[in-house]
């Protein structure tokens, strides 16, 4: 197995101020081919990908909106964008060319939600997070994860199927988990649940998003003036002791927190439940050998990579990328789900699945400073879900054809809107 490294340096040709970003050049004028989004299986990766990574692994695309942007396709240079400073995660409008539009001033991140900052900002909040997602306090969750999946999974088998596992048990959990880590009383975890739900909805239009979002500021905001008073060995708590946030930043890191660990944890418990069961032969292994799960859940987090349009940053500056110049202000799309397919990177045949593959460093959780700060709480929810469900239900199969379960082709966070299961 190896790692082809990119090649990522300054650029001097091009003047660094440069913001028309309107068509990418190199030393020879490229055409940008559209973005690849059509998928020919729902657990594989665009077929174009496969191409792109041996022919042009950094190359100029045409996003759906008609913006034009760079998109980076290979294992080795994903990392690289992702950990130079160079390209920003801060919010900038995406280049079209036309400065009406490029230069129109953009609206600042609500506050607390870091993951849109660049440092110093994001460092502020990043540092503050990562004193309270320990390994101590994952260890202590675990408890309370296998309650509430033992929970779930008893009304399941009350109900004897068919139900839909995303509403009977890949939704609830999570969302329950970070309830139990942000400190939510077991009065307001209903209401919590609706209103994060609420905010998931695909068909919500901006004003009832707008609405719920400050519901869920105000719930949090409410939640944490109960803290200051009485606080307990929780996130927010530990948030409200530090003294260094507002309280309106303390509301956008909850709400943050609470949404980025519902939706993820829950597609990624539904798709890998899918995925199994469309791989008997791995779903066995699993079965035959509990202890085969923790190499499997990072292969299921490779494999699946539900972050499926990739990574977005801006060029900060003049860069230069395996001989491509990317110019300041340009767009650049780093994709998780082609990095996780480079068979320069993984052993064996990366388009398959293969629970017991060899552990290498995966992109799913991102890399650099932007790296998920929650992926041990994910890695302990994937387990203790997948592996009650496969074993309390060892007859679980799709209760429709797999064509008629609905993905969620079209969303950032990749997955499926329901996926109905018996036994």
């Amino acid at each position: 197995m190896t790692s082809t490294q990119p090649t990522i340096s300054p650029d001097s040709t091009t003047s660094p101020d440069s913001t028309t970003g309107a068509e990418p050049t190199t030393g020879t004028q490229t055409a940008a081919r559209p973005m690849p989004m059509e998928r020919t299986c729902p657990f594989s990766a665009p077929e174009e990908f496969r191409t792109l990574r041996e022919e042009a692994p950094v190359t100029p695309v045409t996003f759906p909106d008609g913006a034009k942007g760079w998109l980076v396709s290979r294992y080795a240079d994903v990392r690289a964008v992702l950990a130079d400073p160079r390209f920003g995660a801060g919010r900038r409008r995406m280049r079209t060319g036309d400065p009406a539009q490029d230069d129109a001033p953009v609206p600042p991140p609500r506050p607390g939600m870091f993951i849109m900052m660049d440092p110093p900002e994001h460092t502020r909040f990043r540092r503050l997070l990562t004193g309270q997602f320990t390994v101590r306090r994952m260890q202590k969750l675990a408890p309370a994860v296998e309650r509430i999946v033992a929970e779930h999974l008893d009304a399941m088998a009350d109900a004897e199927g068919p139900v839909d596992l995303v509403q009977a048990f890949a939704l609830p959990v999570p969302s329950l988990v970070i309830c139990e880590l942000l400190g939510v009383p077991y009065a307001d975890r209903d209401q919590f649940q609706e209103t994060a739900g609420r905010l998931l909805r695909i068909d919500a239009t901006p004003e009832e998003v707008l609405q719920t979002h400050e519901e869920m500021d105000q719930h949090i905001h409410q939640l944490a003036v109960a803290k200051r008073a009485h606080p307990t060995d929780d996130i927010l708590s530990g948030l409200v002791q530090s003294g260094q946030l507002t309280d309106e930043e303390i509301a956008g890191v909850g709400a943050l927190l609470l949404l980025a660990g519902h939706e993820t944890t829950a597609n990624m418990i539904a798709l890998g439940t899918m995925c199994l069961l469309r791989n008997p032969g791995q779903l066995a292994a699993l079965r035959a050998d509990p202890g085969l799960m923790d190499g499997a859940i990072e292969e299921l987090l490779r494999y699946l990579t539900i972050v499926q349009y990739g990574l977005r940053r801006t060029a900060l500056e003049d860069v230069e990328l395996d001989g491509q110049v990317i110019e300041a202000g340009a767009t650049v799309v780093a994709s998780l789900t082609s990095g996780n397919r480079d068979a320069t990177h993984f052993s064996g045949d990366p388009e398959t699945l293969d629970v017991s593959r060899p552990y290498s460093p995966h992109l799913a959780f991102g890399h650099g400073v932007h790296q998920c700060i929650g992926q041990q709480l994910a890695r302990v929810e994937m387990k203790a879900a997948l592996s009650a469900l496969i074993e309390r239900f060892p007859t679980l199969r799709l209760a429709v054809p797999e064509d008629q379960v609905p993905m969620r082709d079209n969303m950032i966070v990749y997955g499926v809107h329901k996926l109905p299961v018996t036994w």
